[in-house]
């Protein structure tokens, strides 16, 4: 005779939304039939990964990647909008991790367990559901015009140091996110502040008192420091910076040696995805070790997987870093300056230190 515990769990898995298995031939035709494209809302800027987008379609004939670049604070508006009106994006993929959790957390995403999934570290993944897909260390960028070397600041103290014993020089010249308008910028910010509120405190204060250009944008923040016009940005999205100081010789990029934070950009198939074969076919190739070793070598985000290949692989970043590696976890804590009242009393205080004079 079956008993009561055994007839709960059975009830369970039947009430359990559905775990799809790794990608297939017959998951390709599916995803032909279902129009041959997968609608991608991305927070990364499509020149950035049209080499992923062209590799994608490359392995996967008959399916287009139609891909929207956003701010990672107007992609969360727009995709729960959409939501609500029946329509959206298959795929959403952000590096406002908190955004993304809240997200998976109030019911917008799929589970998705494949063999890439499995294959990726324990820490980046969350219900099945939410997946880092790349390491996103946090960057002094400076100019290379107006600092010398040796008088680039590697630590937070060193940076608070040389504003506020030369504020002259830096007054209208230093840049970061407006974590006011950023989905990213209030990330950051905030997760800096909880890292080292003392130290995160005293330089939002140093940086107010001269002036500091506050951006929505990493392009926009990396242009003016190449141009000379800023000289210093800070807590800018490593990867993007890396990147372009590859190209630029005016950009250099400093890892602080007292702690990094290291975010991810973290992607989920939508509940209501309208071609759900092909999220989940982009989402096994974004996650792949194929994938990956393009991120690393051709787009030049940092890897999250051990066994992609690159400059910018898992492991070279985390031999950089080494104990200033300082990664943020992916689950409910990313929540917590999503509560109206606690990012309400943040940005008061981030509002005061702007004005200080």
């Amino acid at each position: 005779m079956i008993g009561i515990r055994q007839l709960l769990c059975a009830a369970l898995l039947l009430a359990a939304p559905p775990v799809f298995a790794q990608a297939t031939p017959d998951r390709l035709a599916a995803a032909v039939r279902e129009g041959g494209k997968v609608v991608v809302y991305a927070a990364t800027d499509r020149e950035i990964v049209q080499p992923v987008l062209d590799a994608f379609e490359a392995q996967h004939p008959g399916v287009r990647v139609d891909y929207h670049d956003m701010n990672s604070a107007d992609l969360y508006q727009r995709f729960v909008t959409e939501a609500a009106q029946g329509g959206g994006a298959d795929v959403l993929w952000s590096s406002a991790m908190d955004l993304q959790v809240k997200l998976v957390n109030d019911g917008y995403a799929q589970p998705y367990r494949s063999a890439e999934t499995v294959a990726l570290p324990a820490w980046a993944v969350w219900k099945d559901e939410a997946f880092a897909t790349t390491y996103e260390p946090t960057a002094l960028v400076y100019s290379k015009r107006g600092l010398a070397k040796e008088e680039v600041p590697d630590t937070h103290a060193a940076l608070i140091r040389l504003l506020t014993e030369q504020p002259a020089r830096f007054r209208g010249r230093l840049a970061t996110y407006d974590p006011a308008r950023s989905g990213l910028g209030l990330l950051l910010h905030s997760q800096d502040a909880q890292a080292n509120p003392t130290a995160f405190w005293q330089l939002a204060r140093a940086m107010g008192a001269e002036h500091v250009e506050l951006h929505v944008s990493t392009a926009t923040m990396l242009e003016r420091i190449a141009s000379g016009e800023v000289l210093i940005g800070y807590n800018l999205l490593g990867s993007y910076a890396y990147s372009r100081a590859q190209l630029d010789p005016a950009i250099g990029v400093v890892w602080p040696r007292d702690y990094t934070l290291v975010l991810s950009r973290v992607a989920f198939i939508a509940r209501k995805a309208p071609h759900p074969a092909a999220a989940r076919l982009w989402l096994d190739f974004l996650l792949s070790e194929r994938g990956q070793t393009i991120l690393a070598e051709r787009a030049g985000l940092f890897s999250v997987r051990e066994d992609a290949a690159g400059k910018t692989a898992a492991s070279g970043l985390r031999q950089q870093l080494g104990g200033a590696f300082r990664p943020i976890a992916l689950g409910t804590s990313l929540l917590a300056y999503l509560d109206q009242i606690k990012r309400r009393d943040f940005l008061r205080q981030w509002e005061a230190a702007m004005q200080t004079q």
